[in-house]
């Protein structure tokens, strides 16, 4: 592509109030323009780096035995209320209706959809095992939308859906998929990790999240040095190393007054202990129960994994006035012990894993003001109830090891679910197995973000002078840049050049503009061409071109008759994330 004929808008500015790199370079660099909040114009430059992970994509979703097909964006309200998924779902489902008055909504995932199209035209298990995937726009009208295409609104999607006669199956279809999923994220050359993660409002009895490990990442991503655990800071489970805690400073029971603590900061500052010595009591709605929480002082509640520790379908915190209406006893002061006498309407206790049995503890004394120090577990308060219920630290140990865990920032491009028989059951899915009897489909589901991954490549791969993306996703593999291409000899040497370099099957950017060198320089750097060639009277006259290597910001010299085997051996070799 000559660069005069080409829409490529790069800007000489950073752009104003962009918090993370990539949506800066890609504003920057011309690859996409915003045109409302989470919504965004794709310029040429970013559909070519977006149609090439397609194309991974696609490659290993078709070598996988996957069959592509195309559904639809806007979606009857039907389907949805089948799976009760049309009122569980908040507003960032976007509901409309149509002229008639019947309700609909923009796709933000697919499962109802394939699943009606397969519970009308597959009857047999001879029909099975299937998988049918898509790449297309999905809408999710996100609260708070950011990171250019890392959380827009709409953005493209690559979502599979598999069905099996049975758990084997189900199985086989998981690991076919996340064998694609490995093969994709490695030619798209990105450093990432498999991690354990929870299945949210998707559902299903497994999941594992694909995330790229990048310093501007919104997940925590808790693995081992070893790498033989992986999981989402909601997913992790951990103990602590016990020598590591600190030596108990009361060890008898018995109250003290602290006035006016409200807070473990404040109870540890008056009585001048650590955090790991105190415990805290929280009150949660499980439905429509009370119930309590008891976790160390130092530990945060993990409340995504509250409504499996609790069997309900909603937990939320207790408001203060909720608390008010059922105990007189202010939040900084409830404690563990007899805290079921003195509030009747707390239907259950629930220790977190890490309150130690024979450790002592500063609580809140269930009056005002007032705490016990030195309370020990399991003699003072019984621990009836255990569950793992705390986020992990860096630091903790790996459950039933003694390596000691550590939390990187990821990105999550990837997402593979274990659906079983959630949406067959609840959309009367059934087929008839070889016995003649009808069964529900065993699904599971699968979900890539285009936009997202390559969000993700210029995360890990850019510098102060713009995007270094791996050759295989980057928009051009070459840039040629003339110093002066009104000047005849070299554009008849650039012109041939390209015309040499395409026919050799790369992709290249001619920068033939009036213009300067310079401008032309950090063009290139900008949008993070591999490789840059000059064409300028000085190489012409010594018969060479002048080649610098985006990643490694040096320049050299080398015959013409060179640079195809120059650039796939820089290719081969070269830069890898």
């Amino acid at each position: 592509m000559r660069r005069t004929q080409y829409l490529l808008p790069t800007q000489k500015d950073d752009p104003a109030g962009v918090e993370i790199a990539s949506h800066r370079l890609m504003l920057k660099g011309g690859m996409i323009r915003q045109l409302a909040a989470g919504i965004y114009d794709i310029l040429p430059l970013g559909l070519k780096s977006l149609r090439k992970v397609e194309a991974i994509v696609r490659e290993e979703m078709n070598k996988a035995g996957a069959l592509e097909v195309s559904l639809p964006y806007v979606q009857p309200a039907e389907l949805w209320q089948e799976t009760g998924r049309w009122d569980g779902n908040g507003k960032e489902l976007l509901r409309f209706q149509d002229r008639h008055g019947r309700d609909f909504c923009l796709g933000p995932t697919h499962e109802e959809v394939i699943t009606e199209l397969v519970r009308a035209n597959i009857k047999s298990y001879k029909e099975l095992p299937i998988n049918l995937y898509q790449i297309q726009l999905k809408f999710r009208d996100e609260i708070r939308p950011r990171f250019g295409l890392m959380r827009g609104r709409e953005f493209v999607m690559k979502d599979a859906y598999s069905f099996d006669a049975d758990e084997k199956g189900l199985d086989e279809s998981y690991q076919a998929m996340k064998k694609a999923y490995q093969n994709i994220f490695a030619r798209c050359g990105l450093t990432y990790k498999s991690v354990m993660a929870d299945s949210g409002n998707i559902g299903g009895s497994a999941s594992e999240e694909f995330m790229v490990l990048a310093s501007s990442g919104e997940d925590a991503v808790v693995s081992t040095k070893a790498g033989d655990y992986a999981a989402n800071i909601e997913k992790a489970q951990s103990e602590e190393f016990i020598a590591q805690l600190p030596s108990e400073k009361y060890t008898k029971l018995s109250k003290v007054a602290t006035p006016g603590a409200k807070t473990i900061d404040d109870v540890c500052s008056q009585l001048s202990i650590d955090a790991k010595e105190t415990v805290k009591t929280l009150i949660y709605k499980a439905d429509e129960k009370y119930v309590a929480l008891v976790l160390p002082g130092d530990r945060q509640i993990n409340e995504i994994v509250l409504p499996g520790v609790l069997n309900a379908k909603k937990v939320v915190p207790a408001t203060e006035k909720e608390v008010a209406e059922i105990t007189s006893i202010p939040f900084g002061s409830l404690g563990a012990i007899d805290l079921q006498k003195h509030i009747p309407k707390i239907s259950t206790v629930v220790f977190d894993t890490l309150v130690h049995p024979g450790r002592h503890y500063t609580m809140g004394a269930n009056e005002k003001e007032f705490h016990f120090v030195g309370a020990k577990a399991g003699t003072d308060f019984e621990i009836k109830n255990v569950a793992h219920m705390h986020l992990v630290h860096a630091g903790d140990k790996q459950v039933g090891s003694d390596q000691a865990l550590q939390i990187d920032r990821g990105i999550e491009v990837g997402h593979i679910f274990k659906l079983g028989t959630k949406y067959s059951v609840d959309m009367n899915a059934m087929f008839l197995d070889a016995q003649g009897k009808q069964k529900p489909f065993m699904m599971g589901c699968y979900g890539i973000g285009i936009g997202r991954t390559l969000a993700a490549a210029i995360e890990q791969n850019h510098d102060e002078y713009g995007m270094m993306l791996p050759p295989q996703i980057a928009p051009f593999e070459v840039a040629i840049v003339v110093v002066k291409y009104k000047d005849e000899k070299q554009q008849k040497v650039a012109d041939e050049l390209y015309e040499n370099l395409q026919s050799k099957g790369f992709d290249v950017l001619l920068d033939d503009r009036d213009t300067s060198v310079g401008v032309k320089y950090k063009d290139a750097d900008l949008i993070g061409v591999p490789i840059c060639i000059t064409v300028g009277p000085k190489g012409i006259e010594q018969g060479v071109l002048e080649v610098k290597i985006r990643w490694k910001q040096e320049k050299e010299t080398i015959e013409p008759a060179q640079i195809e085997s120059f650039i796939r051996s820089a290719f081969e070799n070269g830069k890898r994330v």
